[in-house]
């Protein structure tokens, strides 16, 4: 095989929320040859496999996975020309912000602290403080199904909030141009200080978490529903309520999977109890 492969290894110091079990094969590509190498080996081995960034919005249950998860955090190559941002899959958010900044781009501020690659967030339209990235992407290279390369524009992602075609359809992405608008350096870099703070403020970023714990029902703020409940602070074995941001759910040090799994679970069934409202989880179990 023509990429790194380990065998047997444990996915919990891979994944943000530092919980999850044994996957049977972990490969980090770092070229699109070695991608392309990766999906067919796995591909004609008749192996089960996920393609991940990072595991910043996702945990393995503790059972582990029996399969190959590749890994695209290692395919890394930002680049601007003509006004165009162009990222690999496995840059992350923040360099996409910090590139832009560069080059005096604004828009793209809300990407800065965001801990998702740049292939996470255009698979679940990740935004944060008023922005998305299906603002801004422009087009994309893919792998299909039958690992052939495809070109596909933002209109034909079926971008919706926190979801794109991508979740039903097995695209895999290599790259995407990005575009923003001309700005003043010192006023994006103020935006970008602004909203760190923000974060640092009112998020619990001291703990392993997955971020948002759950998706913002229509209408409503899930942290403030679970507030509402009185659920801040409240714990299932090492997985808690964060009492600092109640939307997100944190590790306190030895939570296991299926501590976070059960407190998801606790946390929508007693937020529908009270108020009628369902929340959906953000974070994605992977089986």
């Amino acid at each position: 095989m023509n990429f790194n492969c380990k065998e047997n290894i444990k996915m919990a110091p891979y994944c943000s929320m530092k919980v999850g079990g044994f996957a049977k094969y972990l490969a980090l590509p770092k070229t699109e040859s070695e991608l392309v190498d990766a999906l067919r080996y796995f591909r004609e081995k008749g192996e089960k496999y996920i393609v991940v960034g990072n595991c910043s919005n996702l945990i393995f249950t503790d059972d582990g996975y029996d399969g190959a998860i590749i890994a695209t955090t290692d395919m890394k190559g930002l680049s601007f020309e003509n006004g165009i941002i162009t990222a690999l899959c496995g840059d992350t958010l923040s360099s996409l912000a910090r590139t832009a900044l560069d080059n005096s781009l604004a828009g793209l501020e809300f990407c800065y602290g965001i801990p998702g690659t740049v292939g996470g967030a255009v698979f679940m339209n990740a935004g944060a403080y008023g922005g998305e990235i299906s603002e801004h992407f422009i087009r994309g290279r893919f792998l299909n199904a039958n690992n052939e390369i495809i070109v596909l524009n933002g209109d034909e992602l079926e971008f919706g909030y926190r979801k794109s075609r991508l979740m039903r359809e097995e695209l895999i992405l290599i790259s995407a141009e990005f575009k923003a608008e001309n700005g003043e350096k010192s006023e994006i870099r103020a935006k970008m200080d602004e909203l760190m703070q923000k974060r640092k403020s009112k998020q619990p970023l001291e703990f392993p978490s997955c971020g948002s714990a759950f998706k913002r029902p229509e209408g409503y703020f899930a942290g403030a529903l679970i507030e509402q409940c009185g659920l801040k602070g409240y714990s299932i074995g090492g997985a808690r309520v964060s009492e600092k941001h109640a939307g997100f759910i944190i590790n306190d040090g030895n939570a296991t999977a299926t501590d976070v799994i059960k407190l998801l679970e606790y946390v929508a069934e007693t937020v529908f109890k009270n108020t009628g409202v369902m929340l959906e989880p953000e974070i994605r179990v992977i089986i």
